[in-house]
């Protein structure tokens, strides 16, 4: 889900672990040439998720690295199940209120267009169940991206 600290915690953990990052999202931007909010405008958003799609399996060929992913990766259980095959899988969640906070003057998400604590809570209804196949959740409401980090890393070297 947005504004739970995904790229944050990522790049932390890539950094501990000595991994190199992914971000599909500027993977898919790189490969597209333009923004995401551009290709949700020009192309739609199936197109989007299919060059996400694309992406996130090509990414996952590959060993030692940390991936972040868009929180709209998981609504297709193609993704999910992918992720679930070839990682570990981390799922970061945070009350709908302080998203609102972490994501308010934000430009570049097209899903937020209109009043974003009702989109937020909207998203969040949608995808409640489609984050479970994640191997260890983390709620980041109260913490830190350095605790969440610390979470993960003590749960991934068990």
């Amino acid at each position: 889900m947005m504004g739970t600290g995904k790229s944050t915690v990522a790049d932390m953990l890539a950094r501990e672990l000595g991994y190199r990052l992914i971000d599909v999202d500027a993977a898919v931007e790189k490969e597209e040439g333009c923004t995401i909010p551009e290709l949700f405008t020009d192309k739609g958003e199936t197109y989007f998720r299919d060059a996400e799609s694309r992406t996130l399996c090509s990414v996952l060929e590959k060993k030692s690295q940390v991936i972040a992913t868009g929180g709209g990766v998981v609504l297709r259980s193609d993704n999910c199940d992918v992720m679930s095959k070839n990682g570990w899988v981390v799922a970061l969640t945070a009350d709908p209120a302080v998203i609102v906070e972490r994501v308010s003057g934000c430009d570049n998400r097209p899903l937020l267009a209109g009043n974003a604590e009702e989109r937020i809570k909207t998203i969040m209804e949608e995808r409640k169940d489609a984050y479970r196949f994640a191997h260890y959740t983390v709620d980041t409401t109260e913490l830190s991206a350095a605790e969440v980090t610390r979470l993960i890393l003590a749960h991934y070297r068990v």
